[in-house]
């Protein structure tokens, strides 16, 4: 259940109750794919950085080590010792990104497993039932993801069709949540806006989904080639028909300046594998922009990555040592950047509820929302 406890213009300060846990917002979730975060940073290491959510990733659980696997482990949460919540997504997204074989029914859709090659089948209520397994608190909903720009007739269709499948994931949900083995009865489930970059197929789309009354309602297809301004075109366009009781979750997005942009336009909830996958390469987010620890400046840089950061990394180690063990190829260069890295984005949420409480986001919006995404 989602509570509004305070607006600034179009950003929301608010709570989203959960079986698992409340969720203060808006709110970044940490992407742990394959049920641990790329890096070598465990379920454990998310309570030092400030983390509220984990994000898992049903394609590649169903692949790995199977989600009856997980059931039979006692579900995601206790299988990574992860206490608090988690949402699954729903496989949709990496169906249509890395099948390179798929034939789309109305049924649903057959692909081919990008590990082996073997065929695969997936619906709604295939969907459902691998994320009733894996028991996390929130499920998304089975849609089709298309490419940006896609074709105006067959964004049209597709939405159709992603609707009806949602319907559909709605009567399995429910029918699961129903039965006696499963994990999480009170598993939730969010609803996902469709229609490219076309603002008429956006908004009649959110309005189709609205009707069915979910736990909360997300922005998909985006950051998938459409342009910034495209993007937040589309946000803005979508904002009003969205359901202001109910969670709103941008998927998929972004740099630390699309985040503050998406607050400042309404939305409460995100996720990208930006952050750890940025660090496994050497890039850290700082409060004056991203830095490349790569670079032979910080060979003796002797301060740490962020000196306005409080971090564990911060706290204890050099530019000049990380920047050492990338040269050295040592794997703890990657797990300590993306500690900082998810560390400055929950940091950053904290910081924008700070401000929406004491009514100065604006003023924190004008100041950071340049300044956060410069390269330095």
């Amino acid at each position: 259940m989602y509570k509004l406890i305070k607006q600034e213009n179009n950003a929301r300060r608010g709570e989203f109750q959960t079986v698992h846990g409340t969720v203060q917002t808006p709110a970044f979730m940490n992407v742990a794919t394959a049920a641990a975060i790329k890096g070598g940073v465990s379920a454990y290491d998310l309570k030092d950085i400030k983390c509220q959510v984990m994000l898992s990733n049903t394609y590649h659980l169903h692949l790995r080590p199977g989600d009856e696997v997980v059931h039979k482990m006692g579900g995601i949460r206790k299988f990574t010792g992860w206490d608090g919540p988690v949402l699954t997504d729903s496989g949709g997204f990496q169906v249509f990104s890395l099948a390179k074989l798929r034939n789309i029914k109305e049924e649903g859709v057959t692909f081919a497993s990008h590990i082996d090659g073997h065929k695969i089948f997936m619906g709604p209520e295939e969907s459902m039932r691998i994320q009733s397994n894996l028991g996390s608190t929130i499920a998304m909903a089975f849609d089709e993801c298309m490419e940006n720009p896609a074709e105006y007739n067959y964004a049209k269709n597709s939405c159709a069709r992603t609707t009806r499948w949602l319907y559909r994931c709605k009567a399995e949900m429910d029918r699961l949540n129903a039965l006696e083995s499963t994990i999480n009865p009170n598993q939730m489930l969010f609803g996902i806006n469709q229609g490219s970059t076309y603002r008429d197929l956006r908004i009649e789309h959110m309005k189709q989904i609205a009707e069915l009354d979910l736990d909360g309602y997300a922005i998909g297809g985006l950051a998938v080639g459409e342009s910034t301004e495209e993007m937040y075109e589309i946000i803005e366009a979508v904002e009003p028909h969205m359901p202001k009781n109910k969670i709103r979750y941008l998927m998929g997005v972004g740099t630390p300046g699309n985040i503050l942009e998406a607050v400042h336009r309404g939305v409460d909830l995100f996720d990208c594998v930006m952050p750890s996958r940025n660090a496994r390469h050497g890039h850290a987010f700082t409060n004056e922009g991203c830095r490349n620890l790569l670079n032979a400046k910080y060979t003796l840089d002797d301060q740490p990555i962020d000196p306005e950061c409080d971090c564990p990394v911060c706290r204890k180690h050099s530019r000049a040592y990380i920047h050492h063990l990338f040269k050295a190829g040592e794997m703890l260069a990657m797990r300590l950047t993306v500690l900082h890295n998810l560390y400055f984005y929950n940091n950053l949420m904290e910081r924008i509820r700070k401000a929406l409480d004491e009514g100065c986001f604006e003023a924190f919006y004008n100041t950071y929302s340049e300044k956060i995404n410069k390269r330095i």
